[in-house]
C-alpha cells in the first residue's frame, strides 16, 4: 500500500516536471531566450514566507547546509529537480521481482 503510494507520488512528480519542461520550451519559442525556470524563484513566486521560514529553520539545524546543499538544489531548474526525485521515488518503490520456482508464504 504505502509502495503503491510513493510510487504515485513518484509519476505526479515525473509528469509536473515534464509540464514545466514543456513549459520552458514554449516560452524559448516565444521568446528566442532560453531561461529555465528556478526551483527556487518558482518556490518564492508559489509561497515567499515558507520558503524563508525553511531557510531559518535548516540554518538553526546545520548552518553549512543551507549554501552547501539546499542553495545548489534551489538554483537548478523545476523540471530537472522533479524529474529526478520522481524518478528516484519511482526506482525506490518499484515492485519487487518474482521469485521463479518459490513460493512466498
Amino acid at each position: 500500500m504505502i509502495r503503491g503510494f510513493f510510487r504515485l507520488i513518484g509519476l505526479v512528480l515525473l509528469a509536473v516536471g515534464f509540464i514545466f519542461l514543456v513549459y520552458d520550451g514554449a516560452r524559448y519559442v516565444a521568446d528566442q531566450t532560453l531561461r529555465f525556470t528556478r526551483l527556487g524563484q518558482f518556490w518564492n513566486d508559489i509561497h515567499q514566507s515558507s520558503q524563508q521560514a525553511f531557510r531559518v529553520w535548516v540554518d538553526g539545524f546545520a548552518p553549512w547546509l543551507w549554501n552547501d546543499v539546499v542553495r545548489i538544489i534551489l538554483d537548478q531548474p523545476v523540471f530537472a529537480v522533479l524529474g529526478i526525485a520522481g524518478i528516484l521515488l519511482m526506482l525506490l518503490f518499484r515492485p519487487r521481482k518474482r521469485l521463479i520456482g518459490y513460493a512466498r508464504d
